[in-house]
């Protein structure tokens, strides 16, 4: 079936940010005497959704002052982020699905905040933006996906999806669309695990648009 949008993850997707959101939570954690390293924040943070990440992390907090928590750790993150850049090869690929007249959808664990932040600096505009925080479960739950496609009123085969984490990549393979996943932060034998048929470090790889081009 031909293809007819593009679906897009955020964070270590669109951009490198997966090392600024590390930063940020191991320096929020550290001053509740949690010490981590890159392994910790890969095996039990990236790709999760915030509230049950500091709720299983920081057992001892309130609900206010896990919310409080978060707050902060989010406003290091967008003061980290204020230089960052798009993976190479985005502005190719979204002038591509441009030409090809291809809508593209945002399907994020991001909070609005976050999300707002980092398309403002990437200046992209989607034709839908889906944030887990709306919906009943996040990612890696299928549901962010699949609301996606209802919302563009397409079949998951219509659907080509971007991922860069484990969690995010059974996402979208759980709501049956082909995965690309970009290693910005995970190696590509975790990715291939989770589903991901092509990995690549970004855009301007030409395994991408040699597949783009046979689907077209």
């Amino acid at each position: 079936m031909k293809l007819k949008a593009l679906l897009f993850d955020l964070d270590g997707t669109l951009a490198d940010t997966d090392r600024l959101h590390e930063q940020a939570w191991l320096e929020g954690l550290s001053r509740y005497g949690l010490q981590g390293d890159h392994t910790f924040y890969q095996t039990q943070i990236s790709g999760g959704l915030n509230p049950e990440i500091v709720q299983r992390l920081l057992p001892q907090l309130s609900g206010a002052e896990g919310e409080a928590f978060l707050q902060q750790k989010e406003a290091r993150f967008r003061e980290l982020a204020s230089e960052v850049q798009p993976l190479p090869g985005l502005g190719t690929l979204w002038a591509w699905a441009q030409e090809q007249r291809l809508c593209r959808a945002l399907v994020s664990n991001a909070p609005r905040e976050n999300a707002q932040h980092l398309l403002r600096r990437l200046g992209l505009v989607f034709d839908h933006i889906v944030l887990s925080e709306d919906l009943p479960a996040g990612k890696p739950d299928p549901l962010p996906y699949r609301t996606a496609l209802a919302q563009l009123g397409i079949g998951p085969s219509q659907a080509l999806a971007f991922e860069d984490s484990p969690s995010g990549v059974r996402s979208a393979v759980g709501a049956g669309i082909r995965t690309v996943a970009l290693t910005t932060g995970h190696p590509a034998h975790a990715l291939e695990q989770a589903g991901a048929f092509l990995c690549i470090p970004d855009f301007a790889d030409p395994r991408l648009w040699a597949y783009l081009r046979e689907m077209g």
